[in-house]
C-alpha cells in the first residue's frame, strides 16, 4: 500500500511555499506564473499537464494519471487564486511564504495552495512510483475561483468536459477540524449551498437636502439594511445539517446529545446561536441553518445638498439546499417590505453529494478516525460556494476534503480570507498523509 513519507511530507511544503510566493491575487488572478510551476513539477514526474488559458494570464492545468480503467476517474481539484491581502496587517509578508513559530505563512495557505501542494506532490509521487491504479487520478489546478469560477472551473467544464470529468471530485473546503467544547469533531464537506446575488432597489421623494424627509429612498434603505441584519430569514431542515446535528449529539454526552437533537428540531437553534459569544463558531453552524441574505453593497445620491429619488444595495444571497432563487426572493420581499424591487444579478443553485455516505466518504472518514481515535467526523454543509459549482454540472460527486489539523485556539474560520493567515506544519503533514492514504487506496488497483 503506497504511504506517505517524510520525503513526500517536505516536498509538499516546499511546494506550498513556492506556490504562496507567486502573487496570484484575484482580481487580476495572473495564474500563469503559478500554473507553469505546477505543470514543471508535473512534468518533472513523468505526467503531461496540459496548460490552459481561457484569456490572457488566466492559465489553468490538468494532468491525468492514467490506471486500468476498471472504475471510473476520481478528481483532485484546486484552484491557484487567491484573495487580496492588506500587507500593512500582517505580521509576515502575504507572499513572503516565511516559516515561523512552527507555521507555513502567506495568503494562500489554507485557501487553498496548501491543497494544491498536496495533490501535486501526491500525483507526482504516484506517477514516479507506478502505483497501480483501477481508476484515472486527474488533477485540476483552476483559476478564478475566488471571483466565481468564470475563466477557471467554469469554462473547463464548458470548453475542454472530457479533461475533467470524474465519478467523485476531491476539493476544498472540509477536513479541517473544529472544537466543540471538549471535544474535536472533523469535517467532510458533503454540500455547499447555492449563491443568488439581488439588487434590490427603492424609491422614493426627492428633495433638497436643507429639508430632511423621513420618507427618503436613503432612509428606507438604511432602515431595510438594518432590518435585515436584524431578522435575518427562517430556518428550514435539510438532511445534510440534520446529519451534522446527529453526529454532534453523538459524540456528546447523553444529555446534552438529547439536549443538541431537541433543539436543532424545534427550529430554536438559530436563535440560540445569536447569544453563543464565539462568533466565528456560531455564525457558520447559523448559516447552514437557514437561506441567508447580507447587504454588501449600497447606493445612492450623487450631491451632497440633493435627497436622491432611488437608493439600491446589492445583497449576497445563499440557498440551502432544496431551496431555490424564488425561495430567496419571497423571504426577502417578506423582510424588507413593500416597495423594494428585487433583480437577480447573478445565481447558481446548491450543491449535495446526495447519498453522501458512500465509500469514498467511509475512507476519508477512517483515514482521519485512525490518525485520532478520539475525534469525531461529521458531514459539513459549506455557507460559501467552491469549484464544486462546475464540476457538478458534469455529475460529479464532489467532496470538500483538503484535510489540516488545527491545534486548539486556532480557528479555520479565522485564517480563511483572514490577516495572517498560515497553516500549521505539523497539521499540513498530517493532512498530506492522510489524502495521500484516501486518495491511493481508493485509486488503487484492488481497492
Amino acid at each position: 500500500m503506497f504511504c506517505a513519507d517524510k520525503e513526500l511530507c517536505d516536498r509538499v511544503v516546499e511546494l506550498c511555499q513556492q506556490l504562496i510566493r507567486v502573487d496570484t491575487t484575484n482580481p487580476p488572478g495572473n495564474e500563469r506564473l503559478a500554473a507553469e510551476l505546477v505543470a514543471t513539477e508535473l512534468g518533472a514526474a513523468g505526467l503531461e499537464p496540459v496548460v490552459l488559458e481561457s484569456a490572457p494570464g488566466r492559465a489553468n492545468v490538468v494532468a491525468r494519471l492514467t490506471g486500468s480503467g476498471e472504475a471510473p476517474p476520481l478528481l483532485l481539484a484546486a484552484h491557484l487564486d487567491v484573495v487580496p491581502a492588506d500587507p500593512s496587517r500582517w505580521r509576515h509578508g502575504p507572499f513572503s511564504g516565511d516559516i515561523a513559530d512552527g507555521c507555513l505563512w502567506g495568503r494562500g495557505a489554507v485557501d487553498m495552495k496548501n491543497m494544491a501542494a498536496m495533490c501535486l506532490g501526491l500525483v507526482c509521487r504516484l506517477a514516479r512510483e507506478r502505483v497501480r491504479l483501477e481508476r484515472d487520478v486527474i488533477f485540476a489546478a483552476v483559476a478564478d475561483e475566488e471571483a466565481g469560477c468564470r475563466y477557471g472551473s467554469s469554462w473547463l467544464c464548458d470548453e475542454h468536459p472530457d479533461l475533467v470529468r470524474a465519478q467523485y471530485a476531491i476539493g476544498e473546503s472540509g477536513g479541517f477540524n473544529i472544537f466543540l467544547g471538549a471535544k474535536r469533531f472533523f469535517t467532510i464537506q458533503v454540500a455547499e449551498k447555492g449563491f443568488c446575488w439581488v439588487r434590490a432597489r427603492v424609491r422614493g421623494e426627492p428633495g433638497h437636502g436643507s429639508m430632511p424627509r423621513e420618507d427618503s429612498a436613503v432612509v428606507k434603505l438604511a432602515e431595510a439594511v438594518a432590518k435585515l441584519a436584524r431578522r435575518g430569514l427562517p430556518p428550514h431542515q435539510t438532511e445534510v445539517v440534520q446529519d451534522f446535528i446527529e453526529a454532534v449529539a453523538e459524540a456528546q454526552s447523553v444529555p446534552v446529545g438529547l439536549l443538541v437533537r431537541a433543539v436543532g428540531a424545534s427550529g430554536a437553534l438559530p436563535g440560540l446561536l445569536r447569544l453563543v459569544p464565539d462568533k466565528t463558531l456560531a455564525r457558520p453552524v447559523a448559516a447552514m441553518l437557514a437561506n441567508t441574505a447580507c447587504a454588501t453593497v449600497v447606493r445612492a445620491g450623487e450631491k451632497t445638498n440633493v435627497i436622491p429619488g432611488v437608493a439600491e444595495m446589492e445583497i449576497d444571497g445563499r440557498t440551502l439546499p432544496g431551496q431555490t432563487d424564488a425561495d430567496l426572493l419571497r423571504e426577502l420581499g417578506a423582510v424588507l417590505g413593500p416597495g423594494f424591487e428585487l433583480e437577480v444579478m447573478r445565481s447558481a443553485p446548491p450543491v449535495e453529494a446526495s447519498p453522501w455516505r458512500t465509500p469514498l466518504y467511509e475512507r476519508m472518514a477512517q483515514a482521519v478516525l485512525r490518525r485520532e481515535p478520539d475525534a469525531a467526523v461529521v458531514p459539513y454543509l459549506l455557507p460559501a460556494f467552491t469549484d464544486a459549482k462546475s464540476f457538478a454540472r458534469l455529475g460529479t460527486r464532489w467532496y470538500g476534503f483538503a484535510p489540516l489539523k488545527l491545534p486548539r485556539g486556532m480557528r479555520f474560520a479565522d485564517l480563511y480570507h483572514g490577516d495572517d493567515e498560515r497553516v500549521p506544519l505539523d497539521g499540513l503533514r498530517w493532512g498530506t498523509e492522510v489524502l495521500a492514504e484516501v486518495v491511493a487506496g481508493f485509486a488503487a488497483a484492488g481497492s
